[in-house]
């Protein structure tokens, strides 16, 4: 029966495609390039989570065509199986074996047994996460929690450091997620990921940042004291808005050291209500947490001396089009994406909701903190300066 449908692609447009994928390239990109619907390349990659499939090799040990061939025409001329072995300098239980498989000397084909060696290679092993239903259990009810599959992984070396059963690594919780025909995680989970995605991205695939506007009489970043940089005593924050539908915003602010956040509800962008909602938020913070913030060059911060004046806390300003001198505050933005996605109405959120929010976070273990959690390392840091 002839294939119905449109044509799919060939091996050597999926080598392509999983290439430019790789490289960042769009669904779009990749499809004009192969002459493609955008959904035809979707559907390869999304079959696959997103992540590339491993390329099939034969093991060196392994017959080729050619030694096949060799045995067919000894069959063929009638020679023993022990001197077709010496011709291709294998053991005679190698080539005697082959015939066996492939039905005898009086059958045996070459280009026939070597697509069946090929095809016989397709046995995948069952990952960890298949072979323990226990490692199973622990690995869904972290992800329910919306502990990332790296923190997941960091915390089980943590909790069993002498049960090597109890090791999963993150890429392989990714692909149990994203390649469901492994029948390992739920599909539903993929819900708790910060990214919400369906399938995995390249690297690469990023989006163009955006300009900022100018702020009068502002301290630059590069005047903050060298105690900021290194990030040696607590207390000092670095914040942003972040946005949502319907010209909604909520501002965020994350401490350096301990990378702990608190997310203040704000009724505008402009800059009388978004000083207001910060200086209300920051005077309930203890004063040994209160040294310092470092805001990029959004005009919201336009009243920041107003700040200065009614918390005690200096404000710093990045170059413009810098957001990795706030490279704490926009990482954070990235992981509450999972719970703000873009497009989401931000005024629906009270400010207990936002609470609520931030404490998950803050409860959750951190890679760069040795996978402990901004809340625990905050409370050492202020015992140490109390």
């Amino acid at each position: 029966m002839g294939q119905m449908g449109r044509p799919g692609l060939s091996a050597a447009q999926k080598a392509d495609l999983w290439q430019r994928w790789k490289q960042g390239q769009s669904l779009s990109e990749t499809g004009r390039a192969l002459g493609k619907h955008a959904g035809s390349i979707h559907g390869v990659v999304s079959s696959n989570g997103g992540l590339i499939p491993a390329g099939r090799r034969r093991s060196r040990l392994a017959l080729t065509l050619a030694e096949r061939e060799e045995i067919s025409r000894g069959m063929a001329a009638d020679r023993s199986i022990r001197h077709i072995a010496a011709t291709l300098a294998r053991a005679p239980s190698t080539v005697s074996r082959e015939i066996i498989r492939c039905g005898g000397a009086h059958t045996y084909r070459a280009a026939e047994a070597d697509a069946r060696a090929w095809a016989r290679t397709r046995r995948p092993k069952p990952c960890r996460l298949a072979a323990s239903p226990t490692l199973q259990r622990i690995v869904a009810s972290k992800l329910t929690l919306d502990w990332s599959p790296e923190q997941i992984a960091g915390w089980l070396k943590r909790a069993f450091p002498d049960q090597s059963a109890m090791r999963v690594s993150h890429e392989t919780i990714y692909r149990s997620l994203f390649i469901q025909a492994r029948g390992v995680l739920k599909k539903e989970l993929i819900g708790h990921l910060r990214s919400r995605r369906m399938m995995r991205r390249a690297q690469r695939a990023s989006t163009a940042g955006q300009p900022r506007g100018q702020i009068i009489d502002g301290i630059s970043i590069r005047d903050r004291p060298a105690e900021v940089e290194d990030r040696a005593i607590p207390g000092h924050w670095e914040g942003d808005l972040m946005a949502g539908s319907k010209n909604t915003h909520i501002a965020t602010l994350v401490e350096r050291q301990s990378r702990f956040t608190m997310l203040v509800k704000v009724p505008g962008k402009d800059t009388a209500s978004v000083v207001t909602a910060l200086s209300t938020q920051v005077r309930q913070l203890p004063s040994a947490l209160r040294r310092s913030i470092t805001w990029d060059r959004g005009m919201e911060l336009a009243q920041h001396k107003r700040l200065t004046i009614d918390t005690k806390v200096q404000v710093y300003f990045c170059d413009p089009q810098s957001p990795w001198q706030r490279g704490t505050n926009e990482n954070t933005n990235r992981l509450l994406r999972q719970y703000f996605p873009k497009g989401t109405d931000l005024s629906r959120y009270s400010q207990a909701d936002l609470n609520m929010i931030a404490l998950r976070l803050n409860q959750r273990p951190r890679k760069t903190l040795g996978f402990q959690t901004p809340a625990a390392i905050l409370k050492a840091g202020v015992a140490l300066t109390a």
